[in-house]
């Protein structure tokens, strides 16, 4: 072999090999790029789930692929321009993203073009995080048991046991007035066999109940007409304390929305929905074009999502819109009155209060009821026992301090305040 060809094949060879260390679409070079503190992988799932999950799975096909192992598939350039633009990347006549794309019946992916490629890289550390620890069916199982528990367990008398209780007050009333009788037979009896008693007392003892008689007294309609007068009271009251009280209101909605699928069944996130709740004073009724995100590949043949097509004027089978668009007259659950102002993004992105807090197990309702009764009373003891997150905010400091470190509550903060509410 001469020189000169030996010099070329070592050339060669030590071309392949740094091109080998140097490539970015090298799947362990790739990995170590991507983030693996606590931290990170907290936010990547926060991203995650308010963002991916409507749509996939790391572990299984949803209406877009698995995402497991997706950061070993791609090189990580490609993965940040796909997820930040989709379809340009198609347009580009990129072949696999091509592909992808027919693949999955052209669902288009939103553009996520106000992501930081490092909040990206936390998504996709998240993605590896869950790739490399699988979550187990029996801890899921163990998970959903504890929260079963942890439901029934909740404070309040259950209603079976209130009953219990008054029953068995009515029998221990019963046992006590039988109790009665049977002494008053017997000290009657045994007055009777005394033969030095007076003649008026034994007429006394021994004298008859007239139910005539006392159904004419006084004193007797005065007692009739006091129950009577308390009865109607009180459901004068009670009726007046409920005006306005929706709580159970639980409508028909012109379509069959069911959050027991979407937040329960598929976890979706509440914000992907409800656009507003983090940044605004309303949650929002989400549009259509948000159920098209999915409804454009999934259920297509289902008639309640025929409903939306119809509304939005949209041929699932040329996949093309019309002009002839109607709003979908959504029916409103929960309504506060004019005078009390609520501020969603307040109590859901400050506060950190979460959706079931006021809407109860809304992951669990295949119609949308109202759980709370949301009236001022309510809102109040809810400032009175909610504890102020103050842990790391400087804002807080003094407050704490003039609480000697105690637990700061939103009643300390002003949350009792007339104006807070009604301004």
């Amino acid at each position: 072999m001469s020189l000169k060809t030996y010099i070329t094949r070592l050339s060669f060879i030590a071309f392949l090999l740094v091109s080998f260390l140097s490539l970015p679409n090298n799947a362990f070079a790739q990995a170590e790029e991507l983030p693996t503190s606590e931290e990170a992988i907290a936010n990547g799932e926060k991203l995650f789930k308010n963002n991916c999950a409507v749509c996939h799975q790391v572990q299984n096909k949803m209406v877009g692929p698995a995402l497991k192992n997706v950061y070993e598939r791609r090189e990580l350039p490609w993965l940040l321009n796909f997820i930040k633009n989709s379809q340009k990347v198609i347009q580009g006549g990129d072949e696999y993203a091509v592909n992808l794309y027919n693949e999955y019946g052209k669902a288009v992916m939103p553009n996520f073009d106000y992501f930081a490629d490092e909040e990206i890289k936390s998504i996709l550390g998240y993605i590896k995080y869950q790739t490399e620890n699988p979550p187990q069916e029996a801890t899921a199982d163990a998970g959903g048991a504890a929260t079963e528990a942890g439901a029934g367990g909740g404070g309040g008398i259950p209603s079976e046991y209130l009953t219990l209780i008054i029953v068995g007050f009515v029998i221990v009333l019963i046992l006590i007035l039988v109790v009665l009788v049977l002494i008053v037979t017997v000290l009657t009896k045994f007055i009777n066999q005394k033969e030095d008693i007076d003649e008026r007392d034994r007429e006394f003892v021994n004298q008859k109940l007239n139910l005539n008689k006392l159904v004419r007294s006084n004193g007797f309609l005065f007692f009739v007409i006091l129950i009577f007068t308390a009865v109607v009271a009180k459901t004068v009251i009670d009726g007046l304390y409920t005006v306005g009280v929706q709580q159970g209101y639980q409508p028909t909605q012109p379509i069959a929305f069911s959050h027991e699928i979407h937040a329960g069944q598929y976890e979706i996130e509440c914000q992907y929905c409800h656009t507003g709740v983090m940044i605004s004073k309303s949650a929002n009724i989400p549009s259509a074009n948000i159920c098209m995100n999915c409804h454009t590949a999934i259920k297509t043949e289902s008639k309640e999502i025929a409903k939306i097509y119809k509304a939005i004027d949209y041929d699932p089978e040329t996949g093309e819109y019309g002009d002839n668009v109607k709003p979908i007259e959504w029916v409103r659950v929960h309504n506060l009155p004019d005078l009390a102002y609520f501020n969603h993004s307040q109590h859901v992105n400050v506060g950190e209060i979460e959706c079931q807090t006021c809407h109860g197990p809304i992951e669990e309702m295949a119609v949308v009821k109202q759980w709370s009764t949301l009236t001022m009373g309510w809102c109040i003891n809810c400032h009175r026992e909610t504890k102020v997150n103050a842990k790391g905010n400087a804002y807080y400091d003094q407050l704490v301090e003039a609480h000697d470190g105690g637990d700061l509550k939103v009643v300390d903060i002003g949350g009792l305040e007339c104006a807070k509410c009604h301004y």
